[in-house]
This record gives structure tokens, C-alpha cells and sequence, in this order.
């Protein structure tokens, strides 16, 4: 089942926030995460498709079908909150069932249906516990399992790892992602975890004061932002302003280097775009893109260091991760600074 959203508009009553013509396709069985900052427009997206929200323009369409006038209830819809809403007076095997019920399914199948869903997420000797004695990436699959029991036509998530611990969040990243290959579910994701997001989707929506910035695969995002916007939002980098002096070369105005400079004439006014595992510390004199300078903060991560060099002439110090720290020069290839129109 597809997913469209076609310039849809909402505004919160009495504000000027919301969202402004966003138009965004998910197809049958792909994952689309969306993310961005505070207010950005994430929330409510998930709101309006699941129908917690409503009075929004333009048109969203599930399978083809407009769900402008459909209650939650008919939307057909599986949805696992932050908080996983799970009913605490329901055991495991009820919450998963609980959807199956509202709808009418005879008690037999639904318990039939339900402990198929908890062999599924490995759960099955947890039938009869109460869901407060449960950890929470047990609840988090208790609420995923609640959310496809029901066959939905799509399936959104909501910080669905938010409340987790940073040490089992990548493991049950990897389970839902699993799930919902093997359901073949259209999956809307809301997330502020930008690495959720890029590790999880096959495309990711930037959404910035409630407009769509970009929505492109994981790859193109982080590697291609299509603006300065997208790519100070996405991952970490250093972005220098800088001019276009002739074909393949670029003045940062304390150095010029080698980039691709494309299309662009002289004159040019551009963002130069660097992303911090392309710095090459201590290159040897004759590197191109060679630049003199200083270490700036130096911060030890484990496997290797992501620290500040102070380029020499620069305002601004220039990101940068590698196994070894620059002490006195660092290059970036030409092939690897990607240059952003203003």
C-alpha cells in the first residue's frame, strides 16, 4: 500500500506553525524517516496521517484512498508511540490482541494471531506477564507487535527508541527493521536520531519550520545535500563560505583550493562543504589542498579523534576525525569538497 501526501498544509489555531505544502510518496513496503529540529513540522505529519489531527489542506492518500474523512479507527492504520501506550491493566498476550478486538475478531483467532505475533518478537514465555513488569525494548516490541497484528496498511513509529538506553537501542534498531521488512510494511518514522534515520530508512525527509527541505536515500542525503539548510542539519561538517576564482578552483579567502566547481562561473558565490572523516591529518608537503595551521580541542572517542584544527588565517576551525590528530597541516581532497549554491 502507498502512502501520498500532496501538498498538505496545516496551521495550529491561533499560531503561524505548522506545516506548508508538504508533498512526500512512500512506497509499498519502504521505510521513510523524517527528521528535524524542535517544531519542525515532525509530530505533527505522524498527527495528521494517523488522524490524531485533523483540518489540514491538500490531500493524504493510503492506497489511493483520501483519509480526509476517515476516523483514526477506520484508517486501517499501526502506530507505536514514545511512550508505547501500552494498557496496563492487559497482559502481553491482550495488548497484542487488543486491536484485533475493537475490530471485531473472534476470540479464538485473535489469540491465534497474537501468539503468532509474540513468536515473532521472540516473547513467546512472556504471554501472561503484566506489561510493567516487562523492560522497555520489551515494551517497545510488545507495541510493535500490537501495531502489525492488525494487518495495518501502514505502519508509523514515533520515537519509537527515544526512551531507550543508548546500549540496546542499536540491537532493537535492527529488530524493527527486520519486522518490517518481513511485513512488508509502508512505514512513516518520526525521529530526532539522525544515525536512526540514516541506518534505518531507505529515504529520509529533512523538514525545516514545516517545510520539506529534501527527501532523498540515506547515501545521497549525507553525501549530496541539496542546501546549506540540509547540510549543517545533517551529520557533522565545516562549512566555509567561498568564491569561485576559475573552473575547479574556489577562494575560501585565507587559502584557494581544488574543487569541483561544475557549472559555476567566476564570481561565484558558494558554501564550501566538508565533512570531517575526509580531513587528511599530516598530509605530506606536495598533498593538494594542503593546509598549514594549528590543533585546535581535541576529543579522544575510543576508536579515533574528532578535534578542531585551526587553519592558518582561517575564523573558523575545521572539523575533523581520524585514528592519528593533526599537528601542523591537514588536506582534503579535491574530489571531497562539495560546494553549495547560496
Amino acid at each position: 500500500m502507498s502512502l501520498i501526501l500532496d501538498q498538505v498544509s496545516y496551521v495550529y489555531p491561533g499560531t503561524t506553525h505548522g506545516l506548508t505544502d508538504v508533498s512526500l510518496s512512500i512506497e509499498p513496503g519502504e521505510l521513510v524517516a523524517v527528521i528535524g529540529q524542535s517544531g519542525s513540522g515532525k509530530s505533527t505529519l505522524l498527527k495528521l496521517v494517523s488522524g490524531l489531527s485533523t483540518g489540514h489542506t491538500g490531500s493524504i492518500l493510503l492506497n489511493n484512498e483520501d483519509l480526509a474523512t476517515k476516523p483514526v479507527h477506520l484508517r486501517n492504520i499501526g502506530v507505536v508511540f514514545q511512550s508505547y501506550a501500552l494498557f496496563p491493566h492487559l497482559n502481553v498476550l491482550e495488548n497484542i490482541a487488543y486491536g484485533l478486538k475493537l475490530r471485531g475478531v473472534p476470540a479464538d483467532e485473535r489469540r491465534r494471531r497474537a501468539h503468532e505475533l509474540l513468536e515473532v518478537i521472540d516473547m513467546t514465555p512472556f504471554a501472561d506477564r503484566a506489561v510493567t513488569q516487562l523492560s522497555g525494548g520489551q515494551q517497545q516490541r510488545v507495541a510493535l507487535a500490537r501495531a502489525l497484528v492488525i494487518n495495518p496498511a501502514a505502519l508509523l513509529l514515533d520515537e519509537p527508541l527515544a526512551a531507550l538506553d543508548a546500549s540496546i537501542r542499536g540491537h532493537l534498531r535492527d529488530q524493527i527493521r527486520q519486522l518490517q521488512r518481513r511485513f512488508n510494511a509502508t512505514t512513516l518514522l518520526v525521529t530526532h536520531d539522525q544515525e536512526e534515520a540514516l541506518v534505518m530508512a531507505d529515504r529520509v525527509a529533512v523538514l525545516k519550520e514545516g517545510r520539506l527541505l529534501q527527501l532523498a536515500t540515506p547515501k545521497i542525503l549525507y553525501e549530496q545535500p541539496a542546501s546549506r539548510a540540509v547540510a549543517s542539519f545533517v551529520g557533522l561538517s565545516t562549512i566555509l563560505p567561498a568564491k569561485v576564482l576559475a573552473t575547479n578552483r574556489i577562494d575560501l579567502g585565507f587559502a584557494t583550493l581544488a574543487a569541483n566547481t561544475g557549472s559555476r562561473s567566476a564570481g561565484s558565490a558558494v558554501f564550501a562543504l566538508i565533512r570531517p572523516e575526509h580531513v587528511q591529518a599530516d598530509p605530506a608537503e606536495d598533498t593538494p589542498n594542503r593546509l598549514t595551521g594549528s590543533l585546535g580541542t581535541e576529543r579522544y572517542l575510543g576508536s579515533f579523534y574528532r578535534y578542531d584544527f585551526n587553519a592558518l588565517g582561517a575564523d573558523t576551525p575545521i572539523l575533523a576525525e581520524s585514528r592519528t590528530v593533526a599537528q601542523n597541516a591537514i588536506a582534503i581532497a579535491p574530489e571531497h569538497i562539495r560546494l553549495l549554491d547560496h
